[in-house]
Formats: C-alpha cells, structure tokens, sequence
C-alpha cells in the first residue's frame, strides 16, 4: 500500500534529518515550512533548496501572525537573546504557539492532499525548555487534531527520545551527515552549517556533533 507523509521542515539539523527519515520509511514525501517573522527567515530558503535538490515537493506558508501574539527574541531584534537556561520561567527564545499552530496548520494541509502521517523533529531528550516539544503534547495534541478534523492522523516524532550525539548518527546513518551539517541552518542567528556558536542552539548543536565525532573516532 502506497504510503506519503508530510514533514514539517524548518531546514536545521532536526527537521533535516527527519526529512531524509521520512524518505526511507514512506513512499512519497512532501515538506511544510513556515515563516513566522522569525529574524533567521533565511532557514526557509535553505529548506526550499534541500527539498529541490532531493526531489521532494515543497511549500511554506505565511504564519507571520504568531509574532504579532507575543514577542520574544526570535521575532523582536530589540530583545537581547538569553544564551542559557533562566533559573525561572522559559527562555526568551521560546515562541508562544509555535509548534501548536504549526501542527494544526500541517494536519489541515496533510488532510487536503490525503496525507495522515505528519513528521517533526520535536525532541524532549534534548531541548531549550520548551513545553511543545514534549512528548505529552504531541500525543494530546495528536489526539486533538483527530477529533477536531474527524480524521486519523498519526504525528511521528523520530527524535523525540534522542539526544543530539544521536540524532547526529542518525544522520550519519541515512547518509545525508555531510549535508546536515554543512548545509542546515539551526543558528538563532542566521548563520548556516556551525552557525554562530553562542546562541542556544548552536551550543546544543555543537556538543552533540563534538561527543558524536569523539565517539566516532574511539570507535574505529
């Protein structure tokens, strides 16, 4: 039976990785970027590319009212990024409703061109804080979408119990580790393949390709 799912794509190292998961677990895939006012917009066109290139049909869609919600410093130039954990509260990295909307957005799309698989590369093993990359809402969440679309969607989270050194080998495994790591944008700031190196994400990044390296090397 002829399967297709749907990756929501944002075109760092997760979502890339998850793309090139869906390509060898389903028959057809398609890819679903956003731009949400995100100041690394930049992202998007990297997605736009890789997709080309490995022949998966792509679209974004315009979810710029996201940013108009709240502000923090993803979207608002004016606030300074924080670059670590806050001892209280969620970092000002964290973009209220994003994956909430994203996900209802993607379900509704997926539903119109007969998808009902849908891909993310949340991740509750290594993340900033944020509540929408748990596992408990993907399900409650997934739950949701079914019954408020009277549908049966399944959301897969193929990173989800995977830190990044993992996701780093899952990479690796299905070939594309070259292209995930030269090519993806993860950098808050806008800067492909390293990136910056201080914000959150890049130091994220960058632990897991150096314990990943390491362990790589140890091995032979």
């Amino acid at each position: 039976m002829n399967s297709s799912a749907l990756v929501i794509l944002s075109g760092g190292q997760d979502s890339t990785t998850c793309l090139f998961w869906a390509k060898r677990h389903f028959d057809e895939v398609r890819a679903l970027s956003f731009t949400y006012g995100q100041l690394h917009a930049r992202e998007v066109e990297i997605a736009e590319d890789i997709c080309r290139e490995a022949g998966i049909p792509f679209e974004k869609k315009d979810v710029s009212f996201i940013s108009s919600l709240s502000h923090c410093s993803l979207t608002d130039a004016s606030i300074q990024m924080d670059t670590a954990q806050p001892a209280a509260g969620l970092p000002n990295t964290f973009v209220p409703g994003r994956n909430l909307f994203f996900l209802s957005v993607a379900a509704i799309y997926a539903r119109e061109h007969g998808i009902h698989q849908l891909v993310t590369g949340v991740s509750q093993t290594d993340f900033s804080g944020y509540p929408d990359c748990r596992d408990s809402f993907i399900r409650s969440l997934n739950v949701t979408l079914n019954l408020a679309l009277d549908d049966q969607f399944v959301i897969h989270t193929p990173l989800m119990w995977l830190d990044k050194c993992q996701t780093w080998a899952l990479a690796d495994e299905l070939g594309v580790f070259e292209l995930v790591r030269r090519r993806t944008l993860t950098c808050y700031r806008g800067v492909p393949g390293d990136g910056c190196g201080h914000c959150p994400a890049c130091k994220l990044r960058r632990r897991g390709l150096e314990e990943y390296l390491h362990r790589k090397e140890t091995a032979m």
